[in-house]
């Protein structure tokens, strides 16, 4: 699936809102289009004939590597005089654009539209081969970490975070998908716990991820070290692997969350369970669409989402199972790492 392709599917989309073009300065949007990475900043106009304004410094990379005929940003004149020669006045934007290159363009009837992050929710076979590779050295470099050891031997969760994302840089990765929890002990109820210079207490908590080519890997482990936490563990387990097999082809994002939600609520800890069930990913850790309660988003083939139930015990500890699943008529787990270890 083409660059060209997908800014034709984009074309067409802002063509049913009635808009004339489209300005994206997100990087990961400009490479998703172009193959054409930034290394300080660019602007592309989606348009019959794209072009991106490329900075000084990138002209090299943007030679060696654009899709997109690209010319050197020498002014923000420069591209607004380019979009009214054309007779653009209609402005699609990302919602993400900021402030100052916003106030650039006000001249322009602008509109935030979503027609990137529509068309980046199915997955090429070649963006999935590399989420594929990315969850492989993630899964590989877990392994090699040997948490039980490293708990054994008194080290410190900072330790083995830093740790882990070596270990996957040493088998192939770029670097990792986001900063790595290593939760243990009490902290591990906290969803989104940043490593300490603490020793590994018990449980412990593994969300890490790692990026294959841009693209990325999420996973996460929890390490079992008595029974009331195998208890939990189970009942987590339970939602994951019935969420997954929800998981299809023209069911709703929201479906696969409520069967989680009440496998969960059903064994008393709904209210322990504090996020969504889980969301897509690919280029961006968080993309579109979420597998949340209000997300009604209808699952297509080719579509690569999380699930990620978890419970959340306060001043005790928490467990969360988290795995890719791609969307191939069935739900279909990515990689082979068991969900206990």
């Amino acid at each position: 699936m083409s660059e060209d392709f997908h800014i034709k599917n984009i074309l067409k989309r802002l063509e049913e809102k009635e808009l004339d073009a489209m300005l994206v300065a997100n990087f990961n949007n400009i490479y998703y289009l172009s193959n054409y990475i930034s290394t300080s900043f660019a602007y592309l106009i989606i348009k019959e004939n794209p072009i991106i304004f490329v900075s000084g410094m990138d002209l090299e990379h943007a030679k060696n590597d654009s899709t997109i005929d690209f010319v050197k940003f020498e002014s923000f004149d420069n591209i607004i005089k380019c979009l009214k020669d054309e007779g653009i006045s209609k402005l699609a934007i990302e919602a993400d654009l900021t402030a100052n290159v916003y106030e650039k363009f006000k001249d322009f009837d602008l509109k935030i539209s979503d027609a990137i992050d529509v068309e980046r929710m199915i997955k090429s076979d070649d963006e999935i081969s590399k989420m594929k590779k990315a969850a492989d050295i993630a899964h590989k470099s877990l392994i090699e970490l040997d948490v039980r050891d490293k708990q054994e031997k008194g080290f410190q969760e900072w330790d083995c975070a830093y740790r882990l994302g070596y270990i996957m840089r040493e088998n192939g990765a770029n670097t990792e998908s986001f900063d790595t929890i290593f939760a243990s002990g009490a902290t591990s109820r906290l969803p989104h716990s940043v490593p300490r210079h603490h020793v590994l207490e018990t449980p412990v908590l593994v969300d890490y991820g790692c990026k294959f080519e841009g693209y990325c890997s999420d996973t996460t482990r929890t390490f079992l070290y008595s029974e009331r936490q195998e208890e939990i563990s189970n009942i987590v387990l339970e939602a994951h692997d019935k969420a997954i097999k929800a998981v299809k082809e023209g069911i709703k994002a929201c479906e696969v969350d409520k069967v989680a939600r009440d496998i969960i609520s059903e064994y008393g800890y709904g209210d322990n369970f504090i996020h969504t069930t889980g969301h897509s990913l690919g280029l961006d850790i968080h993309e579109r669409p979420t597998v949340a309660l209000r997300d009604k988003t209808v699952l297509e083939n080719n579509m690569v989402v999380t699930v990620e139930p978890g419970i959340y015990l306060e001043g005790e500890f928490g467990v969360r199972i988290e795995d890719m699943v791609l969307l191939d008529k069935k739900g279909k787990v990515i990689g082979n790492l068991p969900p206990v270890l």
